[in-house]
C-alpha cells in the first residue's frame, strides 16, 4: 500500500537549550538590506489569520506582495468564524502559568507528536502576540480594573485564553485585515480576490508561482514571484459535514503535493466535542459551539438509559456528569478528543439525549444561578444567539445538546523549522502546515500558530531563502515552459470535468465520500475498516470521472465547477489519509484506532514504532505513496502516558 523511504526526514531544528534556539537561530538567518527587499516578490495564497499577517508584514519589511483570495474580501476567511479565544502565557490572571507551562500543556495535548523546537517558539511567542492585536485595536474582553480578561480552554489548569467575547477569530482577522488593507493602500500589497490556486509552478525543483482562476470570469491566469507562501487553511470538509466554511478545501495544498511537496500526518483531524448535532439529511455543514461554554456549562446525560424526562425534570442525583466524574482534576475541561470520545461512549452505550440520541447535555443552570444570567449573558450571549436561532431552544432556560464533530486538521503540508516545505521556495503557515498541534489541537491554539507563522516566523526566514538562493532567483515569464505547463495542466482539468457527461451531482459524490471516511476514518478507526475505506475510495473516484454532471461552462461565474474541482482533490486526498491512518498502527491523540486503546478506553501510544512524523510523498493517482519519517525526539517535556485525571 505504501514504501518507505531510507533516509529520515530532517525538521532543520537547531541543536541547543531550547529556550534559546530561535533567537539565536534569527541571528543566524541571512538577513537582506531594506533596498534590496523591494527586488523580491512573494506570492501569499489564503488572506486569513496566517496569510493576511504575512502580506502585511512582509509588505511593512519592503518585500513586493500579491495576495489571493476566493473570497469577495479577505474579511470573509475562514478564520471569522473561531469563537472562543487565543491562548498567550501573560499570566495574568496569576495562576501559575508561563511559556514553559503552555509549551508542556500543548505538547502534551498533541499527544506527543509535534515537534518541540516549534512547539517552544509558538509558547515563546504568544505574549508578543496579544500585544501586537491590542495595539491594533482588538477589542479583547477586559476586567473591571482594565486588565485584558482570560478564561480557560481545554487541556489546561491554568486561564490562559484571552477572547472577545464568542467572536475572538473575527476581531483578529479585522485586526489583520486592517494591517493588510494599509499595505494595499500604500502600494506594496496588490490583492487579488476571488481567485482559486489550481496548480503551484516549480523551476529547476524551486517554487516560483502559482495558476490560478478567475472565479467571476473562468478565465486562467499564471502569476510568477521569487516565493509562495500557502496560508490555506485546513482539508476538515473531506467528510462533507464538519464546522469548516463550505469552500474551505485542500485544493492548493493537494495541487502542492502533487509538485513534490511532501504531505504531513494527513490522519490528524480534530473532532470537536461541542457541536450542534446533525438534525437532519439536507444538512450540508455544521455549527460550532464554543469550547468556551464548558467553563461554565456543565456536560451530562441521564444515568437512566431509558429516561424520556425533559433535562429540567431530571434531579442533579440522577445526572451523570460523566467528564467530571472520570476527570475530576480537569472535569469539563480535558482536552478536545478525550471529550469527544466520552460523548460517543456514552450514546454507543444508550445514554444519548434528543430525538437522535446522539447528543449530550451542555447545562448553565448551576452557573446562571451562582453569577445571574447577566453575567452568562455578557460571557456568551452571542453563542447562546446563535444556538437559539438555529435550535428555537432557549439555551438560559434549557441545556444545549452538543454532540462532536469534524473541526480542525493538524495535518497539512510538511514544513521545517523555517515553516519551508520540501519544496524550496513553498512556505506553509497556519493550518495549511502540520507543525505544531501534533496528534490533538489544544483550543485556543489555532488562532495563536495563524498569527504567530504570520507575524513572527516567516518575515525571518524567508530572507535567509532569498538571501541564500539569490542567484537563482531571476525574474522568469509566462512564456516559460513551467508555467506554460503548470497554465495547461490547470486548463486540461477543467475541460475533463465540463467534458464529463455523467447525470449523477456532484454534492451526491461529495456525501458518500463524507460518509466513508466518517464511518471509517472518523472519531474511531480500526484495520478492517480503514481497508475497506481505500476500496471504496478508489471505486467512488473512477465513477466520479465516468458519472459526474458538472453543470455551466468555464468562461464565467460556475460554483458547480468550483466544487467539483476541490472534490476531485479531496478524492485523491482522502485515500492518503485513509493510508496514513492504516499504517499508524496506535492511537494518540485525535487518531483513535480500536484495536489500540487502554482498558478504560483511552488513547494508547506505540511509542517504540510510531515516534515520529510522516511526510508522504506524491507518487502519481493510485500509486503506492512513499512515507518519510521524521523522528520526534522529547527532550524538555519526556514521553510519558497522557492523562487529565
Amino acid at each position: 500500500m505504501f514504501r518507505v523511504a531510507e533516509q529520515p526526514l530532517d525538521g532543520k531544528v537547531p541543536s541547543g537549550d531550547i529556550t534559546q534556539v530561535w533567537d539565536k537561530h534569527k541571528d543566524n538567518l541571512k538577513p537582506i538590506s531594506p533596498n534590496n527587499k523591494r527586488k523580491y516578490e512573494v506570492i501569499v495564497v489564503g488572506t486569513g489569520l496566517a496569510g493576511a499577517s504575512a502580506a502585511a508584514s512582509l509588505a511593512e519589511l519592503g518585500y513586493s506582495v500579491k495576495a489571493f483570495c476566493f473570497q469577495d474580501s479577505p474579511r470573509r476567511a475562514h478564520s471569522i468564524a473561531a469563537q472562543g479565544g487565543i491562548n498567550a502565557a501573560k499570566n495574568y490572571p496569576n495562576d501559575g502559568d508561563s511559556v514553559w507551562r503552555l509549551f508542556a500543556d500543548t505538547v502534551k495535548g498533541g499527544d506527543w507528536r509535534a515537534r518541540e523546537g516549534n512547539v517552544y517558539r509558538l509558547a515563546q511567542m504568544s505574549a508578543n502576540i496579544i500585544d501586537q492585536c491590542v495595539a491594533q485595536g482588538v477589542p479583547f474582553a477586559r476586567e473591571y480594573g482594565g486588565l485584558l480578561s482570560n478564561r480557560t480552554f481545554g487541556g489546561s489548569l491554568v486561564s490562559r485564553t484571552f477572547y472577545a467575547r464568542g467572536q475572538t477569530g473575527q476581531q483578529l482577522l479585522l485586526g489583520a485585515y486592517s494591517a493588510l488593507m494599509r499595505q494595499v493602500g500604500g502600494g506594496k500589497v496588490k490583492m487579488f480576490p476571488r481567485r482559486e490556486m489550481l496548480e503551484l509552478i516549480v523551476v529547476d525543483g524551486v517554487a516560483r508561482g502559482i495558476v490560478c482562476r478567475d472565479l467571476t470570469t473562468g478565465k486562467i491566469e499564471s502569476y510568477t514571484a521569487q516565493a509562495v507562501v500557502l496560508a490555506t487553511g485546513g482539508y476538515g470538509n473531506v467528510f462533507y459535514l464538519s464546522t469548516n466554511a463550505k469552500g474551505c478545501n485542500v485544493t492548493a495544498a493537494w495541487r502542492c503535493h502533487r509538485r513534490g511537496a511532501l504531505f504531513g500526518n494527513p490522519c490528524y483531524t480534530q473532532i470537536h466535542p461541542t457541536c450542534i448535532p446533525v438534525s437532519g439529511d439536507y444538512q450540508s455543514k455544521l455549527t460550532l459551539m464554543s469550547e468556551s461554554l464548558r467553563n461554565d456549562g456543565r456536560v451530562w446525560v441521564p444515568k437512566n438509559q431509558s429516561d424520556t424526562r425533559s433535562p429540567d425534570q431530571i434531579p442533579d442525583d440522577e445526572r451523570d456528569y460523566y467528564l467530571e466524574r472520570r476527570y475530576p482534576s480537569y472535569g469539563n475541561m480535558v482536552a478536545r478528543d478525550v471529550a469527544s470520545r466520552a460523548a460517543k461512549e456514552r450514546c454507543d452505550a444508550g445514554f444519548g439525549v434528543g430525538s437522535s440520541k446522539l447528543a449530550v447535555y451542555l447545562d448553565f443552570k448551576h452557573a446562571i444561578e451562582r453569577d445571574g444570567e447577566a453575567v452568562i449573558r455578557a460571557k456568551y450571549g452571542n453563542l447562546f444567539h446563535m444556538y437559539e436561532k438555529i435550535t428555537a431552544e432557549n439555551p438560559y432556560k434549557v441545556p444545549m445538546r452538543i454532540y462532536p464533530a469534524v473541526h480542525y486538521t493538524m495535518g497539512g503540508l510538511w514544513v521545517d523549522y523555517n515553516l519551508q516545505s520540501s519544496v524550496p521556495g513553498l512556505f506553509v503557515l497556519g493550518e495549511a502546515n502540520f507543525s505544531d498541534h501534533g496528534a490533538n489541537r489544544l483550543g485556543a491554539s489555532a488562532l495563536m500558530q495563524g498569527l504567530a507563522d504570520g507575524y513572527f516566523v516567516i518575515p525571518y526566514t524567508i530572507a535567509d531563502h532569498f538571501g541564500k538562493n539569490a542567484s537563482k532567483l531571476g525574474k522568469i515569464g509566462d512564456d516559460h515552459p513551467a508555467v506554460k505547463e503548470a497554465v495547461t495542466a490547470a486548463t486540461q482539468r477543467i475541460n475533463t470535468l465540463l467534458n464529463t457527461h455523467g447525470t449523477k451531482s456532484v454534492d451526491s459524490f461529495h456525501r458518500e465520500l463524507g460518509a466513508i471516511m466518517w464511518d471509517k476514518c472518523g472519531m474511531a478507526r480500526n484495520d478492517a475498516g480503514l481497508r475497506q475505506a481505500a476500496g471504496e475510495i478508489r471505486q467512488l473516484r473512477d465513477r466520479f470521472w465516468k458519472e459526474v454532471r458538472v453543470l455551466g461552462s468555464g468562461e464565467l461565474l460556475n460554483q458547480n465547477l468550483e466544487h467539483a474541482g476541490r472534490l476531485a482533490d479531496f478524492l485523491e486526498f482522502a485515500e492518503l489519509m485513509v493510508i496514513d491512518a492504516l499504517h499508524r498502527a496506535e492511537s494518540c491523540g485525535g487518531h483513535f484506532r480500536e484495536e489500540h486503546a487502554t482498558e478504560d478506553g483511552e488513547a494508547k501510544r506505540d511509542d517504540n514504532n510510531f515516534c515520529y512524523a510522516a511526510g508522504w510523498e506524491f507518487a502519481g493517482v493510485g500509486n503506492e505513496p512513499v512515507l518519510h519519517k521524521e523522528p520526534l525526539e522529547f527532550k524538555n517535556v519526556p514521553l510519558q502516558t497522557r492523562s487529565y485525571k
